[in-house]
């Protein structure tokens, strides 16, 4: 009774449109002041949870994604993707979905990723026939890779909360965000072959696919260094995410593309995100404290392990409460709500927690494009000057093939789990 009462409660706040993080923090210091307990304990618990060396990783790569974005980055990825693979069927839908997994790999950022290609490939496909729908849903589908291949924000923070490895989160979304990538380049090729408005695009010379090869060169390098020495063990993310931020500030300022103007407005945009990011971690931190205090999370766990008894059931609850709460939530929020509610249950389920992790990040990516507060929905509507009606009917097949990735995914645990336990 008290679990639907807190919870009734958290959702009156967001009716009134109160800010997620100061609905969570609100609610939490209530709980604390009616527990009772001395609410010294909350600048305790706020500062603890900013005192994370791990979480210096958020706001550097945000600086970093930032700075490329500014700096004109995504359109050499894309140019030089398209110079290679836009003659193909459905060349440029290839070329889009690839310089997403790209950018991802240097931004972990699923937002900075959507509005930056899209802000090249958008008009870019609607000139070569493409139905309209269908580009501005590839982007905002393209977009949430920002979340899957590392690095990924996420995936750091699940990793903060469950203190997990996060090098080892990293490895394991190697291969679903590959998958992923792939599952949605599949689906390009077949929309082209069978579409009525798609017009192939003609053949890149060999000097135009040099030409745009050298300018995305140093990009790419960069995602290799970063993913590298994570999984080398030379960094830890925190480090390599500082190395990534000077690297890109190096490659702007050297191709002359780093303005005082740019980098101010980029440092201004990291730093509202980093504040927002923070804000929702330190309400959720004093929220899961104060259920914690009720036992919440531990009765809840009793009841799933004595009323599911097998994992499966127990997924399957899982995904369908993760999808209803992605209609209302963002991703960030739903993590940091749900994660600590639901992990205690599942060492008694026999469930690996870095196979969980990745399976609970790409059911919050499909809600970055289900309404109504899909963020990528909005993105892509405002990069493309769109109507969400049209947005949502080109994300709708995205977000179905997201959902079979996370059937893939519980029938092949291996998808997720083979590169982090061979490396």
């Amino acid at each position: 009774m008290t679990a639907f009462a807190i919870l009734l409660a958290l959702l009156g706040l967001m009716v009134l449109r109160v800010p997620i993080a100061f609905a969570l923090g609100a609610l939490g210091v209530f709980l604390l002041w009616a527990f009772p307990l001395p609410l010294n304990a909350v600048p305790q618990r706020l500062y603890g949870t900013m005192d994370s060396f791990e979480l210096l990783a958020v706001p550097m790569f945000l600086l970093m994604s930032n700075v490329l974005l500014k700096g004109g980055i995504g359109q050499d990825l894309f140019a030089a993707v398209q110079s290679w693979v836009g003659h193909w069927p459905g060349g440029l839908g290839i070329a889009t979905i690839l310089s997403c997994g790209l950018f991802s790999a240097v931004s972990g950022s699923s937002v900075a990723t959507a509005a930056t290609i899209g802000t090249v490939a958008i008009p870019e496909m609607t000139a070569r026939g493409y139905n309209r729908p269908f580009v501005l849903g590839l982007l905002a589908a393209g977009g949430t890779l920002g979340i899957l291949i590392p690095p990924s924000i996420p995936l750091i923070l699940y990793g903060v909360v469950t203190e997990n490895s996060i090098p080892t989160l990293f490895m394991a979304g190697i291969g679903p965000g590959l998958f992923l990538l792939s599952a949605f380049i599949v689906y390009s090729i077949l929309w082209a072959r069978f579409g009525p408005d798609y017009q192939p695009s003609p053949r890149a010379s060999w000097a135009e696919r040099r030409h745009a090869s050298l300018r995305a060169i140093p990009t790419v390098l960069l995602a290799i260094g970063i993913i590298g020495s994570i999984y080398l063990g030379v960094a830890t993310p925190s480090e390599s995410a500082g190395m990534g931020f000077v690297m890109a500030l190096l490659i702007t300022a050297l191709m002359g593309r780093l303005t005082r103007e740019n980098l101010r407005a980029a440092t201004h945009d990291a730093m509202k995100t980093t504040t927002v990011v923070f804000l929702i971690i330190a309400g959720a931190k004093v929220f899961s404290y104060a259920i914690t205090l009720y036992r919440i999370p531990q009765d809840i766990s009793t009841a799933l392990s004595t009323n599911i008894s097998q994992p499966g059931l127990f997924i399957l609850a899982v995904g369908l409460v993760l999808l209803f709460m992605g209609f209302f939530l963002e991703s960030l929020s739903m993590l940091l709500i749900m994660v600590p509610v639901l992990y205690p249950s599942l060492d008694s389920m026999g469930i690996n927690p870095i196979w969980f992790g990745i399976f609970f990040v790409v059911l919050i990516e499909t809600a970055l494009i289900t309404p109504p507060v899909g963020m990528n929905l909005f993105i892509i509507q405002g990069v493309g000057k769109a109507r969400l009606s049209e947005v949502v009917r080109g994300a709708w097949p995205f977000a179905l093939i997201m959902l079979g990735t996370t059937a893939v995914l519980w029938f092949w645990p291996a998808l997720a789990l083979f590169i982090p336990t061979r490396l």
